[in-house]
């Protein structure tokens, strides 16, 4: 039995929308993701070069298989316009059967 794949979520941050959506249709092109859901008007509070700073952001949610992320991570960055864009990784620790099985065929 072959063992079962490894499941992420992972938070994107964007600046526009147009580049939140270019983002999205891009990993989902490549089929680096199963689903991205974008979520407006976040407001991110944050350090950047010993400044603190605060910008209206756009924040994708992608779902996708661990094994994708190094991928993921040189589109993204191809894509941003950010000099460190922020992409983090959380694992999935369990959730709907059917859901995981469409995620791990969507990105196969």
């Amino acid at each position: 039995m072959q063992p079962s794949p490894s499941f992420i979520v992972v938070f994107i941050t964007t600046g526009a929308p147009a580049e939140a959506e270019k983002i999205a249709t891009t990993l989902l092109k490549r089929r680096q993701a199963a689903c991205v859901s974008i979520l407006p008007g976040v407001s991110s509070h944050f350090w950047w070069q010993d400044k603190l700073e605060k910008a209206d952001e756009q924040l994708l949610v992608v779902k996708t298989r661990e094994n994708l992320l190094p991928d993921l991570i040189k589109t993204v960055k191809k894509l941003h316009h950010d000099e460190v864009p922020e992409i983090i990784a959380l694992p999935v620790a369990g959730g709907n059967p059917d859901y995981l099985a469409w995620l791990d065929s969507e990105t196969a």
